[in-house]
């Protein structure tokens, strides 16, 4: 972060605190609305339904779930820019993983 006046230009750190403190949830639903400058991120888990038995059991066990249902575990409101650098850092991350996995 940086603050500016006529005299002085200067830097103030940024410290993250408190994300220990923060449940963490396995995410696999993304939706993503928008309007104007303002993107809507809702990230949910679908957990899929439990069915047992045979092929044609399971199959007849599927045909009656009407849905399956998406627990939203987090909504995020950010602008163009945030959204920007979001996907900046994400692609940066995957990158970094990316190399450091073992060929094969």
């Amino acid at each position: 972060m940086v603050a500016q006046d006529a005299k002085d230009i200067f830097e103030i750190p940024i410290v993250i605190s408190g994300a220990e403190d923060v449940s963490i949830h396995f995410a696999n639903q993304f939706v993503i609305q928008h309007q104007q400058n303002e993107f809507i991120l809702t990230i949910g888990q679908l957990v899929p339904p439990m069915l047992f038995g045979t092929d044609e059991e399971r199959l007849e066990q599927a045909k009656k779930v009407a849905y399956v249902p998406v627990k939203v575990v987090t909504r995020l409101a950010l602008t163009r820019q945030r959204i920007v650098e979001l996907i900046e850092v994400l692609q940066e991350n995957l990158r970094n993983y990316d190399a450091a996995q073992p060929t094969g």
